[in-house]
């Protein structure tokens, strides 16, 4: 089966050489694992069989490693490797158990003190054990974590200069780890070193951080666009609503200022205030002007009141005849002293007395009428005489020649 190159890599040394090798990262994690047990045990090399395939290029082959199993026992004939029948069994055994596709096509040795050279015997079992073109032969020093990579051909073991570890789903060498270290006594429940797993899932995590980190930047500005749009409307209903209640205010106050205004008069000279008496008065004065046909006329008015004026006791001057209360309110029938058809002349010797009167503020015609003779019926009368065309156009000052 045709493989593709494995995408998740890391490059180790120069990878310029031919064929590529690619080891994955479980079969790398045996390896330490194998040195480190060599290091504590601090005797003799300890070794393994590399499973995996070779698969054809366009200019060049590519080495796939995909498995590894530890060699039952690794001896030594001086200074010569030695690979007896049964750790060959065993290692076939394995290999058909957990990778079952696979081809041994080399092998591994972690050797303490020793150079990391192949010696001319071990050149020999590599060529007699694995004969065929590119396959792989690994030295590593458990102690410095030195190591390097020989493959075979042009009839000899050669070095190459690097290779590609690379990362993916392995479930085939997991599985052989955890079997051969429940073999070696430890407890099942410990978990084996997974530096590929354990990068696989960094890589996803990070991917869906940054998925994560997209999404969350999306919602947050969609929830900020609606923030904001939250307080537009609640801006515009708040303006709305201040708007509708300055305008009840508005009218509130039109309506209080309406309840407390006084309705003012203007005059010529002067404005005078215009009470609910003084209105009635004046309804009071024009009703005077309707019927003041029905009065007497101003000689005859005047001879009355010389008449009573000479009527009375000059003691009794301080006491003349009133046309109501002093505030002008009273009506004929108030006086102490009665004339010739229920009228009586207001004589004082203050504001009028002269036959002049000086209008004074809050005075209407009806009002002066009312002062000077005790009703309104002489309003058409003063504005003749006065020539006034307009009885509203008065002023505060204003001299006014009594009929």
């Amino acid at each position: 089966m045709e493989r593709q190159l494995p995408k998740n890599v890391r490059q180790i040394g120069n990878v310029s050489d031919s064929p590529k090798i690619y080891v994955e990262d479980y079969v790398d994690t045996f390896f330490a694992q194998l040195c480190e047990k060599c290091e504590k045990a601090g005797k003799g090399p300890m070794g393994a069989f590399l499973v995996g395939d070779i698969q054809p290029g366009t200019d060049e082959e590519y080495v796939y490693i995909y498995g590894a199993i530890q060699m039952h026992d690794l001896k030594m004939s001086g200074n010569e490797y030695v690979i007896d029948e049964n750790t060959w069994k065993r290692a076939y055994e394995d290999c058909k158990q957990y990778f079952e596709d696979g081809e041994m096509l080399g092998w591994f040795v972690a050797h303490p003190g020793v150079p990391l050279i192949p010696e001319a015997s071990t050149v020999k079992l590599h060529k007699k054990s694995f004969p065929k073109k590119n396959t792989v032969f690994i030295m590593k020093d458990p102690v410095e974590k030195d190591e390097v990579y020989y493959v075979h051909k042009m009839n000899d073991l050669m070095e190459i200069g690097g290779h590609y570890t690379y990362y993916e789903k392995n479930p085939c060498m997991q599985n052989y780890m955890i079997s051969s270290r429940k073999k070696n006594g430890v407890f099942p429940t410990e978990t084996v070193e997974d530096r590929a797993a354990k990068d696989f899932r960094n890589m996803v995590r990070k991917r869906g951080e940054r998925q994560k980190g997209r999404k969350t930047g999306s919602l947050m500005y969609v929830a900020s666009a609606c923030l904001v749009l939250v307080l537009i409307v609640m801006g515009v209903s708040m303006v709305n609503s201040f708007d509708r209640m300055k305008s009840v205010q508005n009218t509130l106050d039109t309506l209080a200022g309406t309840t407390d205004t006084v309705e003012t008069q203007e005059t010529s000279g002067a404005v005078t205030a215009v009470t609910e008496e003084q209105v009635g008065d004046g309804q009071a004065g024009d009703e005077g002007q309707d019927s003041s046909d029905r009065g007497t006329d101003t000689a005859g008015a005047k001879d009355a009141g010389d008449t009573t004026a000479a009527g009375e006791n000059s003691s009794d001057q301080d006491t003349v005849l009133s046309a109501g209360n002093s505030d002008g309110s009273g009506t004929a029938g108030d006086a102490e002293t009665g004339t010739s058809g229920g009228q009586a002349l207001a004589v004082t010797e203050g504001n009028g007395s002269d036959g002049v009167y000086i209008v004074e503020e809050g005075d209407t015609l009806a009002i002066i009428s009312r002062k000077m003779y005790g009703d309104v019926t002489h309003v058409d009368a003063i504005c003749r005489m006065n020539g006034i065309t307009d009885g509203n156009l008065i002023y505060v000052g204003q001299k006014l020649l009594l009929p």
